[in-house]
């Protein structure tokens, strides 16, 4: 069966074609994060209008990379919910058009539940080069959602049951590393170049925390934002600290947070399996520390190939086919 998807959620416009809800025919995913820089963040209206001239042009490409058309096409997933109002409307109201047009089924994805459905999709071509991380994950399993918009836990019992366990009580992840690159003037989107000035900046000197909330599976990450916007005001010597050394120390203190509260839910759960998923699981520190300290707890973790872990239509499609198999 192969399912067409549609993802336009945020800034990219994208749309996959995948076969049998694991394998990637087609990934295509056009992105207009250039026209968003200059102001430091999304900014809504012109992504929606990027994605109204982008979607027709995406979702031709996908299906001329997988090799097949329209009559190929068994069903169609787009992304229901959460993203940005205007954007998903150029989404949903182009799956509904082509939905009516083929009077193919048409299936509606929550994007969040999505990102930990990366996890068990592969790549048609270049298997070894794009694979996740281990073999094919196992349910029950608890899954970590982690990016600009989200940082939240969840328990997975099946691919349509999805219970939340704990959210960001502010700040996501994600969004606290773009503000605390925008207060080091370091550009948009922050993730990126935090991520590679801390592989330089280790160090002992500068320490930061984050918000600790015991016996909750929430998080907390505002106030280490805060924490950096003080110090840079305050105490940065700048001829003395280099910037890699703040950008290490933030990195480090977040990445602790998350993966010390999957490993705490994990154990009160007596869950064997975590999924990650989202942006900021292609963050570098984060997909290390997971893999190195959860094997010692007798938990396998999975984590999508980096092109996964950003927004894309191939999880829309994927977790569309079980949806469609209920």
């Amino acid at each position: 069966m192969n399912i067409l998807g549609i993802e336009t959620s945020c800034d990219e416009t994208a749309a996959a074609v995948v076969r049998d809800g694991r394998v990637i025919l087609s990934n295509i995913v056009a992105s207009s994060l250039k026209q968003h820089k200059q102001y430091g963040g999304i900014i809504p209206e012109i992504a929606s209008r990027r994605q109204i001239e982008f979607i027709n042009f995406v979702v031709k490409r996908a299906l001329t990379q997988a090799k097949v058309t329209l009559k190929d096409i068994d069903a169609i997933a787009v992304t229901e919910s959460p993203g940005l109002i205007g954007s998903l409307l150029v989404g949903i109201s182009f799956a509904r058009a082509l939905s009516f047009a083929t009077n193919k089924p048409l299936i509606h994805v929550d994007h969040i539940k999505a990102h930990l459905y990366a996890n068990f999709l592969t790549f048609k071509n270049n298997k070894k080069k794009q694979k996740s991380t281990v073999s094919e994950p196992k349910l029950p399993a608890l899954g970590l959602v982690v990016s600009g918009g989200h940082s939240s836990l969840f328990y997975l019992k099946d691919f349509r049951h999805c219970r939340l366990l704990g959210q960001t009580r502010d700040d996501a992840a994600g969004e606290a590393f773009d503000k605390v690159a925008r207060i080091l003037n370091l550009g948009y989107p922050g993730g990126p170049i935090i991520d590679r000035l801390a592989k330089t900046g280790q160090n002992t000197e500068i320490h930061f925390s984050c918000a600790q909330i015991p016996n909750s599976a929430d998080f907390s990450f505002s106030g280490i934002k805060t924490a950096v916007l003080y110090f840079v005001r305050d105490k940065w010597d700048k001829k003395h600290v280099p910037i890699n050394k703040i950008a290490y120390a933030f990195q480090n203190s977040v990445v602790s947070a998350l993966v010390n509260k999957c490993l705490e839910v994990c154990r009160k759960k007596r869950i064997s399996t975590l999924l990650i998923g989202g942006g900021v699981a292609a963050n570098s520190e984060l997909r290390k520390r997971l893999l190195e300290e959860t094997p010692k707890h007798r938990i396998t973790t999975h984590i999508p190939a980096l092109p996964l872990c950003m927004d894309n239509a191939a999880m829309i499609a994927g977790l569309g086919y079980h949806m469609m198999a209920y």
